[in-house]
């Protein structure tokens, strides 16, 4: 039987200001297998985006063991997590983060451009990323000419422009309405149905619902790590709004 993609025992995070101790993570446990689709939830200030900064390898904890594609991650060095956070990871923001004088093309580009050895490919990786959102009529566009939807479609291209193992959502439909909202939801559900890995993190019930499995977190515990009974599939809410 294969690793898990990611496995977590007893993770822990406190941080530190001005001699103030915070725990903001208290010895989380679980496995995510690749292919799945996993939403953690909690309200502000609950843990959960500490907990995906971890996974994704933007912090480190203070206690317990990370295992990433079975390599226990604490012997990584800031190089070796700078390649896997470029090669192995995708990551979607609420605020989008792009580049707002710059095409749509170079802001989907980004990622390839830290690779050391450029690939000749590197216009068709980021027109097929495009394509999948349905974003590459957009292609030659400033990305402060996009709706806060496409923008948002252009950040998953982004995100998944070096085929990553596992794409981070953190609250990807926060600063959107519900038309847009969904279109993204859609699009996530389908890069699973393909065969990514997608860890979407929110607040909101129905946006967590149309994951496979929550993770509920809650003053920095997991309280509960359940499948979705009632599964939300995003063409189906789409037909509804209609």
């Amino acid at each position: 039987m294969s690793n898990p993609l990611i496995q977590v025992q007893n993770l822990c995070k406190t941080y530190s200001n001005d001699g103030v101790e915070t725990q903001a993570l208290h010895g989380a446990n679980f496995e995510v297998k690749k292919g799945e689709f996993i939403s953690i939830m909690g309200p502000s200030g609950s843990g959960k985006s500490t907990l995906m900064q971890i996974l994704g390898f933007l912090d480190r904890p203070t206690e317990g063991r990370y295992f990433f594609e079975g390599r226990d991650t604490f012997t990584f060095d800031d190089d070796t997590l700078a390649k896997i956070r470029n090669k192995k990871i995708g990551f979607v923001f609420q605020s989008f983060n792009l580049l707002s004088h710059t095409s749509v093309f170079e802001n989907v580009e980004l990622p390839l451009l830290y690779d050391e050895k450029p690939d000749e490919n590197n216009e068709k990786k980021v027109l097929d990323a495009l394509l999948a959102v349905g974003m590459e009529h957009r292609a030659n566009n400033f990305s402060n000419q996009l709706s806060g939807g496409e923008k948002q479609r252009v950040a998953i291209a982004r995100a998944l422009v070096n085929d990553p193992e596992v794409i981070f959502a953190d609250e990807p439909t926060g600063n959107l309405d519900s038309k847009s909202g969904l279109q993204v939801m859609k699009i996530l559900q389908k890069l699973n149905t393909g065969g990514h890995t997608v860890i979407l993190v929110t607040h909101e019930t129905y946006t967590a619902e149309h994951a496979k499995r929550i993770i509920y977190v809650k003053d920095g515990d997991i309280i509960a790590d359940d499948p979705v009974r009632n599964r939300r599939i995003a063409d189906r809410e789409e037909g509804l709004l209609k």
